[in-house]
């Protein structure tokens, strides 16, 4: 009997390493663009559900759809909210601590219907709370947000319109 269990627990165990492994080459791995600097380490990551705004272009010979700002709600890994992501682009947290950034890399998704992901580099900072001190910043795991194919011509000129996205922020900081 302490046999039988001995071998169902260890067929268990084995069970779950392979589970563990097929969820870890799931996972999405970062690609080396897109890599924080190796004297930075994560201070915070968390979860944006919200909109790309594109506005309607028709400057110069083909009109199109433009970035006018994203809109998003950022969550803690628990769920409740962290606070919010604008344009600038910005991010603020509930703290009152805010960076704005500037893109520095991006990556085509693997979604292809989703935006890149990027690594943006924090060109100012604002508050004395959990993003005080971030310097870069990944978004990856993006789901949707691309600018639409079509619909922007010159009946359209100005007009904006959102697209939902989500993707997961990673926030870096000096070690």
């Amino acid at each position: 009997m302490f046999t039988n269990n001995l071998m169902n627990l260890a067929a268990g165990a084995m069970a779950l390493f392979f589970a563990a492994g097929a969820l870890a080459q799931q996972a999405p791995q970062v690609p080396q663009a897109l890599q924080a600097p190796a004297n930075e380490e994560l201070v915070v990551q968390v979860h944006a559900k919200g909109d790309q705004i594109y506005s309607c272009k028709v400057d110069g010979p083909k009109p199109g759809w433009t970035l006018k700002a994203p809109e998003a709600q950022l969550f803690a890994e628990d769920g409740k909210a962290f606070g919010k992501h604008f344009a600038g682009p910005s991010w603020e947290a509930s703290d009152g601590s805010r960076v704005v950034g500037k893109a520095a890399a991006n990556v085509p998704s693997p979604d292809a219907d989703s935006i890149p992901w990027l690594l943006v580099k924090v060109v100012s900072r604002a508050g004395e709370g959990v993003l005080a001190k971030v310097s870069s910043i990944q978004r990856i795991n993006t789901k949707g947000g691309k600018a639409p194919a079509s619909g922007c011509d010159a009946a359209h000129a100005g007009q904006d319109v959102r697209v939902a996205y989500s993707a997961d922020y990673l926030f870096f900081a000096p070690k």
